[in-house]
């Protein structure tokens, strides 16, 4: 079987096997998402808050790390200040979604990550390596393919309307009606035709599937193992002694 490739989507200072970030965004979302925000908790958490801005800076992706910490930054410090001051009906339905998605926040950002720096070839080896069946594959190679198309269709889009002068904010209704209408039925067709593709290249064959892309671990991916020993190590026994 033949592996050999450039690794990754981009010219990245930080080379991560597929597997590692694959665990680097379940370790970020379990934690903020399920894990306690009380005591010195609450502080630990700014660490895996942390680590998407550490990587988009790795990324040189330095106007999207900066807007990602400002984001946070405000959505932290701000609902905590506003609590106090504010109704609670106005708590219940906006402070505590703003404050809800600085949880949601890092590690939507890790799958931007992962999607970005990682191809298609080298995630279909990964999830091989690991044995996982083609159900849970193939729909996520799609997804690989997806996202960025999708974008590039909405940005055609909104050019060719601004090209035309129709459909601005100004007119909600038209906008709705010469942008979102020919929009979703790119998304379908787009859809469609991501699927043949797939297909086409036999991601759903049962046989070993043959590929031209090298993974595996480095001292990269040793060193971000071992820092996520050494943090869950001080971070579970405060959880659990707390309660």
């Amino acid at each position: 079987m033949m592996r050999y490739c450039v690794y990754g989507k981009n010219n990245q200072s930080i080379k991560l096997d597929p597997r590692t970030k694959l665990l680097l965004c379940l370790c970020i979302s379990v934690t903020l998402i399920a894990g306690s925000s009380a005591g010195v908790l609450r502080y630990l958490n700014y660490i895996p808050a942390l680590v998407p801005f550490l990587f988009m800076i790795s990324l040189k992706k330095y106007k999207n790390a900066l807007i990602y910490l400002a984001v946070y930054v405000v959505c932290e410090i701000g609902t905590s200040a506003l609590v106090p001051y504010l109704p609670d009906a106005v708590n219940i339905l906006f402070t505590g979604v703003i404050a809800f998605s600085t949880r949601l926040i890092p590690g939507a950002m890790m799958g931007w990550f992962l999607f970005s720096t990682t191809t298609v070839s080298e995630f279909v080896a990964a999830m091989d390596r690991m044995h996982v069946t083609k159900k849970i594959t193939v729909p996520i190679s799609v997804m690989f393919r997806f996202l960025p198309t999708i974008r590039e269709e909405y940005t055609a889009v909104q050019k060719a309307m601004r090209l035309r002068e129709a459909g601005s904010f100004r007119n909600p209704v038209k906008m709705l009606e010469y942008r979102m209408v020919p929009f979703l039925m790119s998304v379908v067709s787009i859809g469609n035709d991501l699927a043949a593709s797939a297909l086409t290249r036999g991601l759903d064959s049962p046989c070993r599937r043959t590929n031209m892309c090298r993974i595996g671990f480095t001292w990269w991916d040793v060193a971000v193992v071992a820092l996520l020993i050494i943090f869950y190590s001080c971070y579970i026994p405060i959880a659990v002694f707390r309660r």
